[in-house]
């Protein structure tokens, strides 16, 4: 089966042959967000069900030399300078290491994230960090062991404290903390974790809860807002806002805090999205590209792979499905409706 390059004159040019993942907005993708995995090893009530979620079959998910085959035409064909490995949980991964290092040895060398809920961080730590990976982001909602029992129904805190303390002494710096408030569970902490991260010497980052939940239980109204979250956080502390020139195309509003150099970021997606200066694409674990995380449509890569596509022709349809992405993800509208993949099937 033949696939047909796109014009390369329809696309922007990235200098050094090639070409750039431009849409019609003027947007130019540089960060990928890679899935790994769409398994994980917590069942956080914002994301999934305590049971009964259906996982990809294995036949249907990227292998290891896929995925590396598929970061080696972003990074050098298609511009892309940044590649987070996300899941589900990326560290329940078997290849991950492997897969880090030989994304760290392309040429131009790519900066490496991670993504992860932190279980298992601890014992893997230092081989990411030799491996070439440059920094992690840890998600922990809260400080209080049963309330990290209610919200992601497993007895696991302990393991990303230590995960989290594993990445620091790795040498994975920024280590960001990433942590979502929910109402009637932790929604009274976000002064105390930023306190403790400041103490800790982690970036801390509040996410409002998105509508990407498999169980499609999220509600506009029952969720905390970035508002709301600067108003408890003010009741201690005095936030100073890095200005929107240091924020570039980051998804979190920064700020300093009590002069610094500490700094709080809030990501608030629903509330104030930031899609004009959206600088993502995504591949999901089982290669398809999404455009954005609110995307209704999906291109498929996998299928060209499999099917003996050339670099050249998997760039062109990855251009083609960048091109035609929307000018922003519509979550600001009442009348905003989820996508069918949840979070956990598209990669955060």
């Amino acid at each position: 089966m033949a696939y047909a390059a796109t014009s390369e004159r329809t696309f922007k040019s990235g200098g050094r042959g090639r070409t750039v993942l431009t849409d019609t907005y003027g947007r130019t993708a540089t960060d990928l967000r890679v899935s790994l995995t769409d398994r994980c090893n917590l069942r956080c009530v914002y994301c999934m069900p305590e049971e009964g979620l259906q996982w990809l079959a294995k036949p249907d998910l990227l292998t290891d030399d896929e995925i590396v085959r598929l970061v080696s035409v972003a990074v050098s064909a298609l511009g892309v300078t940044e590649v987070r490995f996300t899941g589900g949980e990326p560290l329940l991964r078997p290849g991950l290491v492997s897969i880090v290092e030989r994304c760290a040895a392309l040429a131009p060398r790519p900066r490496l994230s991670l993504t992860t809920n932190g279980i298992g961080l601890a014992r893997t730590a230092r081989a990411l960090a030799a491996a070439g990976l440059d920094r992690v982001n840890v998600s922990l909602d809260t400080l209080r062991p049963e309330v990290f029992i209610a919200l992601t129904r497993r007895k696991r805190h302990q393991d990303v404290l230590d995960g989290l303390a594993a990445a620091h002494a790795a040498g994975l710096a920024p280590v960001k903390v990433n942590a979502v408030l929910m109402p009637g569970h932790n929604d009274d902490e976000a002064p105390d974790l930023l306190a403790w991260a400041i103490e800790h010497g982690y970036e801390l980052r509040f996410i409002e809860q998105m509508p990407l939940d498999a169980q499609h239980g999220w509600k506009r109204d029952g969720m905390i807002t970035a508002g709301e979250i600067l108003a408890s956080l003010r009741t201690r502390f005095t936030l100073t806002p890095e200005g929107e020139d240091a924020r570039g195309s980051a998804p979190a509003e920064r700020w300093t805090v009590d002069g610094g150099p500490a700094r709080v970021g809030v990501i608030a997606s629903v509330t104030r999205p930031f899609c004009a200066a959206c600088d993502r694409t995504r591949l999901t674990a089982d290669g398809q590209v999404r455009t954005c995380l609110f995307a209704t449509e999906e291109s498929d890569l996998r299928g060209a792979l499999r099917s003996g596509a050339t670099d050249e022709e998997i760039a062109g349809l990855w251009r083609t499905a960048m091109w035609g992405k929307k000018a922003g993800s519509g979550i600001d509208d009442p009348s905003f409706l989820q996508p069918v993949r949840p979070m956990s099937a598209i990669g955060g």
